[in-house]
């Protein structure tokens, strides 16, 4: 391969250099053919010269001669027209470009250096973070050296926050003196930290205040560290925000109070968002959202909360999720921020469901979070699509609740419906509402029979009526949706009415596997496919029509899989004892059928219809084939095609074109066994093997698989002769005569029943004689009736095709054992032969077109029919009946050279009175064939006087032939 590769590199390679040299002499061709053009300046000239002829003097106009132009520079402004003498010479004017501009310069942009960066602006920033941190390891180590007393730690922490916050506003009225804003911005975050830590540890730690009071103690700090981020920017509310989430896990080395903890986080990150509003610090806002989430989730993880702890860790989660959001950001980012932080928010609220033990009051803060979330949803369209993740949470947290208590899972479970499919029932058709909505309340009524079904079911399928009454008080949902739409116009520009319509059907479907036998199953999907057709024609909406199908198709295959359905389909190929429970197997297939057909009516013309069509014919056949005998159903399903084909042409809106062809094929398919034993029978008897009436299908199997079938098919295809194309109906109607001549064959075979050698031997000839006069004069009868048609030409060539074949090739009676007759030329012979002799006729009769065609080869044949007619004759004078009986006498051998020489001499003679040269070479052949015979085979033979006869007679043959050839035939007549 990469010796290939590199041969085609190259020739292209030598293909590319060709290309080029030719290129440059094209070029220097077209150089020399423009004499008066310019020369082109060198590659490294800056200006172009541009050269205006002026137009020459009005009597004679000179020709213009034009010069090339090369533009690399800007193109020359034209100057204004003057005013000229008419008669002034034309001078070349040469128009000198103006020089290129300069480039403007680019403005330098400020750039920062490795000493600003690291020297002035970080170690501020890192100075203020370290005095926080400065503070926190301060009051650590006087806690581990038990230097200070409790209430002595605090006050210096407090203090020392005043201070920092004194020196940071001392730093900014002097301003002249400290010439960096970043001091003092500094300085007022640290204390803001400070601050922060002292109270919580005089809280937490020594329980010097209340919580009352720490709780005012934070509120009054955040208040400082908002304004004192009004009073010195961003970097303040920045070090505040560290400090502030910060501060829980540096302080608090013991058991913490959580609902404390909880109401600082919602101050603090609260404030900070706030401010993030006033300030427009979007980045403020979603960093304290995101490290209030990530306090709230450590909460929840770390579990053990008691009831009030985790209470109020969801009510911090609400706000985080709900209310903050929507004062954190009023841009266009304000939508994306909403979403996320409510979706994070479910997602905890879940998590804290989940570890909190399913407790009412938990559940009650995920209502909450769901209520706030919907109402949040009318507020900002661009929520309505995140409405599934509180719901599709809620409905994973009931279905992974371990063995709830009975009463508070229906609380649940329908505070669920009220919240979730409520809300969305009373927007659905509003003008805010839409297909979103649509599905929320769909998602809820299926969700909740799933999660309640997984939770307590007990009973078996088919035997659960609480549950069966349950899912179809679930249906009522999306079906009084369905109602509250049926009257509204714009619910067709959406598919908002089929997917309540479908998500009831489904829940319906549901409550009938619940509740009903599982025979019935199909019946009930198939009738609830049929009532969403209804409801679809009706409403109408083209969307429930479409989604209905997906229903008649669960139908069909409950109709495969569910009752005695493998006892049901056996019938349809198969001989199969009755049924336990007919009226059962007919109610549900005709439900089938039922359905099917009504759908395949409404969707006629179209794909979907078609194989609907296809499906009713399946479906009909199976429902005979439930009370009907297999042996009857080849002809049931013939007869169906047919009952299809009348309907179809009295009733053409039906569109009934694929129902016969489907039947058809089940009619061909019940005739491919016979078809395969007659067929494997047929290609033995090619090679010479005999077909025995035990090898091919019994006269019963013929009649009801092959013969009336194709014949009820004939007719059928006759019936829509003038529907069908011609090339179709010619096709149809061979492989359906086909058929029907394979059965009409079989029963023959019946009627002279050869089952072995022996009656092979007596009535092998005989059977096959009366088939063939069978096959040609029946095309002969078809001929003169409809002389048009093609079937005489066909029946007339199997028939000839059949006797050449069998009875002139294989089974010939002159080295095969046939029986003939004990009469001479009263036998089987004559007919035999002579139905091969009449061929050519035969076919230039039926059709005439190819009788021109005719004469050589249909000279050849009855040479050669003649031919074996002759010596069998003669072979049966002397052997009898079965030619091969007895060995060839010298007398025989002597008769068959002098019947060999009175053959030629009678070819030659029709062959002068004809004109055909075809016989005259015949016997020319033929007489050489004898002579042949006699000097090699005769003459060594005989003796004595015989062999002079012989050779007297041979002589006298071949004179007399000479003789003819030159008496009756010109010596250019030999060539016609």
């Amino acid at each position: 391969m990469t010796e290939f590769l590199f041969l085609v590199t190259l020739v292209l390679a030598a293909l590319l250099w060709n290309t080029r040299n030719r290129l440059a002499r094209l070029e220097r061709l077209f150089q020399q053919g423009m004499p008066d053009a310019e020369p082109a300046p060198e590659p490294d000239q800056r200006r172009s010269a541009v050269i205006v002829d002026r137009p020459a003097a009005a009597a004679e106009p000179a020709p213009v001669r034009r010069s090339a132009i090369i533009v690399d520079a800007p193109p020359p402004v034209e100057p204004a027209p003057t005013m000229e003498e008419p008669d002034a010479p034309a001078e070349p004017v040469l128009a000198v470009p103006l020089p290129a501009a300069e480039p403007a310069q680019q403005p330098v942009r400020a750039s920062t250096s490795f000493e600003d960066l690291f020297g002035r602006k970080l170690p501020i920033w890192a100075g203020g973070i370290t005095l926080i941190v400065a503070a926190v390891l301060l009051v650590k180590y006087s806690i581990d050296a038990g230097l200070l007393s409790p209430t002595v730690r605090v006050l210096l922490g407090l203090v020392f926050g005043a201070g920092l916050i004194g020196g940071a506003e001392v730093a900014r009225r002097k301003a002249d003196l400290v010439q960096d804003d970043r001091v003092a911005q500094a300085l007022a975050g640290a204390g803001i930290g400070s601050l922060y830590a002292a109270t919580l540890a005089g809280a937490n730690l020594y329980g010097l205040f209340s919580p009352g009071i720490a709780f005012a103690g934070l509120c009054l700090i955040t208040a400082l560290a908002i304004g004192l981020s009004l009073r010195f920017g961003a970097p303040c509310a920045v070090l505040g925000l560290v400090g502030g989430l910060a501060t829980p896990a540096l302080v608090d080395s013991g058991e913490g109070n959580v609902p404390l903890l909880a109401g600082y986080l919602a101050i603090v990150i609260g404030g900070l968002t706030l401010l993030s509003r006033r300030q427009r610090w979007v980045w403020l806002g979603v960093s304290a959202l995101i490290g209030g989430g990530a306090w709230s989730a450590l909460l929840i993880v770390t579990g053990g909360l008691d009831q009030l702890s985790a209470l109020s860790v969801g009510l911090l989660v609400l706000m985080l999720g709900i209310g903050l959001p929507i004062v954190a950001a009023t841009d266009h980012h304000g939508p994306l921020l909403r979403v996320v932080a409510a979706m994070v928010a479910a997602l905890q609220l879940a998590l804290l469901v989940a570890t909190g033990g399913y407790a009412p009051l938990i559940w009650g803060l995920y209502g909450l979070l769901s209520m706030a979330f919907i109402w949040l949803t009318t507020r900002m369209p661009t929520l309505r699509a995140t409405v599934a993740v509180p719901l599709l949470t809620a409905l994973i947290l009931a279905t992974t609740w371990p063995e709830p208590p009975f009463g508070q899972f229906v609380a649940v479970m329908a505070g669920i419906v009220l919240s979730f499919a409520g809300s969305a029932l009373w927007r659905v058709w509003r003008a805010d509402g839409g297909p979103l909505e649509a599905a929320q309340l769909a998602v809820t009524a299926i969700g909740g029979l799933f999660v309640a079904y997984f939770q307590f079911n007990s009973a078996p399928l088919g035997e659960d009526t609480q549950f069966a009454l349950l899912a179809i008080c679930f249906a009522l949902l999306p079906a009084a949706g369905v109602a509250l739409g049926w009257s509204k116009a714009e619910r067709q520009g959406d598919h908002r009415f089929a997917t309540l319509a479908l998500s009831a059907g489904l829940l319906v479907s549901c409550a009938a596997i619940l509740g009903l036998s599982e025979w019935t199953i199909p019946v009930s999907i198939a009738l609830i496919a049929g009532g969403l057709l209804l409801v679809g024609e009706t409403a109408p909406d083209g969307g429930t029509r479409h989604g209905a199908l997906a229903f008649l198709g669960v139908a069909l295959l409950m109709l495969m899989g569910t009752g005695s359905a493998v006892a049901e389909l056996n019938r349809l190929s198969q001989p199969m004892p009755m049924l336990d429970h007919p009226l059962q197997a007919l109610l549900r297939w005709v439900a089938a059928l039922m359905v099917t057909s009504a759908f395949s009516w409404r969707f006629a013309g179209s794909m979907t219809g078609k194989l609907l069509q296809g499906i009713a014919a399946v479906l009909a056949y199976g429902l005979v084939a439930q009370f009907l005998p297999a042996v009857w159903l080849a002809i049931a399903a013939a007869l169906g095609m047919l009952a299809a084909v009348e309907a179809g042409r009295h009733r053409p809106a039906l569109g009934l074109t694929i129902a016969p062809a489907v039947l058809a094929l089940i009619a061909a398919l019940w005739a491919l066994e016979p078809l395969a034993r007659w067929l494997l029978a047929g290609a033995e008897s090619l090679a010479g093997d005999p077909v025995f009436v035990a090898d091919l299908p019994t006269s019963h199997t013929a009649l009801q698989y092959l013969f009336l079938p194709a014949l009820i098919g004939c007719v059928a295809l006759w019936r829509q002769r003038d529907d069908l194309h011609p090339l179709a109906l010619r096709i149809a109607s061979a492989q359906m005569g086909a058929v029907a001549l394979i059965g009409v064959h079989i029963l023959y075979k019946q009627l002279f029943a050869i089952g072995d050698t022996a009656g092979f031997v007596a009535l092998g000839l005989a059977e096959r004689t009366l088939w063939e006069l069978l096959l040609i004069g029946a095309g002969l009868a078809i001929g003169r009736v409809r002389p048009d048609r093609r079937e005489p030409l066909v029946l007339v060539g199997l028939g000839l095709a059949h006797n050449l074949i069998y009875s002139l090739l294989l089974h010939d009676p002159l080295w095969a054992s046939q029986a003939v007759g004990p009469w001479p030329l009263a036998n089987l012979l004559l007919p035999a032969f002579a139905i091969a002799f009449a061929g050519p006729s035969l076919i230039g009769h039926v059709a005439p077109a190819l009788a021109p065609r005719l004469p050589r080869p249909g000279a050849i044949l009855r040479m050669i029919v003649i031919l074996l007619f002759a010596y069998a004759s003669l072979r049966q004078l002397f052997a009898g009946s079965l030619l091969t009986a007895r060995d060839v006498s010298a007398t025989e051998s002597i008769c068959w050279s002098v019947l060999a020489i009175a053959l030629a001499i009678g070819y030659l003679l029709w062959g002068i009175r004809t004109g055909q040269r075809a016989w005259r070479i015949g016997s020319l052949l033929l007489m050489l064939a004898a002579v042949a015979k006699v000097f090699l085979l005769d003459a060594s033979g005989l003796e004595g006087l015989l062999r002079i006869l012989s050779f007297l007679a041979l002589g006298f043959s071949l004179i007399g032939i000479g003789w003819l050839y030159s008496r009756y035939l010109r010596p250019d007549a030999t060539a016609t």
